[in-house]
């Protein structure tokens, strides 16, 4: 299955019905409801819906977002949050966004955990890259540094992600929509990658699994951090979908495929025919080169067009 995400348009559009139509002309019949859109979307979202015009692979969680927040914030609250409000206001906005998911018949809904609060380390690896030093002595010392404090630090903010999950897991039960958790972008944030087996291992079931990300996979692996075949190959038994962009080396995500240098050739045999694969893509990112890349795609993945 090939979805694609309203993260790309749902912030120009004031009519719900109006933004599946751009999605739909665009090539695509499946959409992932994402956070940030707006609760004043769903009255067109739903009578797209309805009438059959779209259907609805999953969502992302917060969704529909907050009504506090003005920005598109999807980690506004955290489950490891040291504050029992922002966690108790994430827990609120999950369960929201699961019986948005059972509203539209959707196949999952992807969540973040959460973060360790240790500052930027990665964006600094990330600079230093950026300078050419790659694997330098400074930066493998960095790197090595980072990878200390953060499995220091760890076990608070992963204890606490494992007890929003579980509750999580009850309501997803209860609508009967899977959760996914996703792979981050940042080695501070969670889980980590150790973490993340271990989770799995341990809560992996019909209604918790893995979420992978391409970019964010990649933004970890042109770091150094890890293998992006390996890792996948590690975590396919617990997949339930993908959000698919591609990366232009090292850290500019949320491209449209082929603008950047994730092998997909090599990485999406990895991936199950029956996943929902999920174009998840920057609102900034220009309507012709998506024109451009879906005729491509389908003509080299068929499978996942």
């Amino acid at each position: 299955m090939l979805s694609f995400s309203t993260c790309w348009n749902s912030q120009r559009h004031s009519d719900g019905e109006e933004m599946v139509d751009e999605i739909l002309d665009m090539g695509f019949d499946t959409m992932e409801i994402s956070h940030g859109l707006k609760i004043s979307l769903m009255p067109g979202i739903r009578k797209a819906f309805e009438a059959g015009r779209i259907k609805v692979s999953g969502v992302h969680n917060f969704c529909p977002s907050p009504v506090e927040l003005t920005i598109d914030a999807p980690d506004a609250y955290e489950y490891t949050s040291h504050r029992a409000t922002d966690r108790h206001r994430a827990m609120a906005l999950t369960l929201k966004s699961i019986e948005c998911a059972a509203e539209f018949r959707a196949r999952y809904v992807v969540l973040h955990l959460g973060s360790v609060p240790m500052g930027r380390p990665s964006s600094a690896l990330t600079d230093m890259v950026l300078e050419g030093k790659l694997d330098s002595r400074r930066y493998v010392r960095k790197k090595i540094e980072m990878i200390k404090k953060r499995e220091a630090l760890g076990g608070l903010y992963m204890g606490r992600a494992r007890e929003a999950l579980a509750q999580i897991a009850e309501h997803a039960e209860k609508y009967g929509v899977p959760v996914a958790v996703e792979s981050r972008s940042h080695y501070e944030q969670v889980p980590s990658e150790r973490e993340m087996v271990a989770l799995m291992e341990e809560c992996a079931g019909p209604w918790i699994g893995y979420w992978h990300d391409f970019g964010h996979v990649q933004l970890k692996a042109n770091l150094h951090l890890l293998d992006h075949y390996q890792w996948l190959s590690r975590m396919r038994p617990y997949l339930i979908g993908c959000h698919l962009h591609d990366v232009i080396w090292p850290e500019r995500d949320h491209r449209v495929p082929f603008q950047g240098s994730v092998d997909f050739d090599r990485l999406l045999p990895l991936v199950p025919p029956d996943k929902p694969i999920v174009w998840e893509l920057s609102h900034r990112r220009k309507k012709e080169d998506i024109l451009m890349a879906l005729p491509l795609w389908k003509a080299k993945y068929g499978a996942w067009g």
